[in-house]
């Protein structure tokens, strides 16, 4: 895990910022990824026999070169006193901690950011958990269970048949709020001179992705469809299979964009056609409309 060589003329914007990292697994790691790769110079703690996303087969396997790229790497026994200390004394001379354990547990290091301000009022310390402060935030949390309880698996399969996400979204996407998170604090901390604890988390980063169908709710007092089944807003969004076997996703998602398919296509007929002058048209005839592209595609 080597850091990208830049030169002065290409300098990132994170260059000469010090970050460590108490992280494993997708949600921490991610945070510290996004800052390496602004030019931050990201120090991971990993305990002695390594990270464990080091040795995943299957899915796993693509983990750690994936979200630890551009970081540097050291190995401390955390439950050892004097490897506490070692990591207490890095921490402290760090511009931004990140950790992504279950709660209670950077606080038995004594690398809470309670602990750690009080000698480095600067710090700035971004929590990765499962659910922030509320009812749930004890729990420990996964990125499928998450997809589960807050929806995501309910619009992303067939109706009756709840489907993860194809990749970790939630952990991603709470890596990458970490990382916004603690860019904004670099900022407050500018003006103010202090530090302050960030936190992300997989819930709440799963209630946003889902915000737009509670609030198709809210608006309509229909529940939005899971998205194989929904009524699209569009009326061409979807995938044809070609000639040749081959499949393909075309969107026609503006008339100027329909005119334009209809114009390379050859479909004069279909342009022409007052059925389906209108996005909206479109729309309203996708059931009598789709078969007749899928027939000439």
């Amino acid at each position: 895990m080597n850091p990208r060589p830049t030169t002065l003329s290409h300098r990132l914007p994170l260059e000469g910022l010090r970050v460590v990292e108490f992280t494993h697994m997708v949600m921490g790691p991610t945070c510290g990824m996004v800052l390496a790769d602004m030019g931050a110079e990201v120090i991971k703690v990993e305990p002695i026999e390594g990270d464990r996303t080091r040795h995943l087969l299957g899915a796993g396997a693509g983990f750690f070169p994936m979200f630890n790229r551009n970081k540097k790497s050291i190995a401390i026994d955390l439950h050892q006193p004097d490897g506490a200390a070692v990591a207490r004394k890095l921490a402290l001379r760090a511009d931004v901690v990140l950790e992504n354990f279950k709660p209670d547990t950077m606080a038995k290091y004594g690398l809470d950011y309670a602990a750690l301000s009080k000698q480095n009022p600067k710090l700035i310390y971004v929590s990765h958990k499962g659910f922030l402060p509320g009812p749930y935030e004890h729990r420990t949390a996964l990125d499928e269970v998450v997809q589960m309880m807050g929806g995501l698996a309910y619009m992303t399969g067939r109706p009756g048949d709840p489907l993860r996400a194809g990749t970790s979204v939630n952990d991603i996407m709470g890596g990458m709020f970490g990382a916004i998170g603690a860019l904004g604090a670099l900022i407050q901390r500018g003006i103010t001179g202090r530090g302050q604890e960030v936190q992300s988390a997989l819930f709440e980063n799963n209630v946003f992705l889902v915000g737009q169908h509670m609030l198709q709710y809210a608006m309509t007092g229909q529940p939005a469809a899971p998205m194989p089944a929904r009524i699209s807003p569009w009326g061409v969004y979807d995938v044809f299979t070609a000639g040749d076997g081959e499949q393909i996703f075309i969107s026609a998602v503006s008339d100027a964009q329909w005119t334009t398919f209809c114009d390379v296509f050859g479909f004069a007929d279909l342009k022409s056609d007052v059925r389906y002058a209108s996005n909206n048209d479109r729309v309203r005839e996708r059931l009598t409309l789709l078969p007749i592209l899928r027939e000439r595609l």
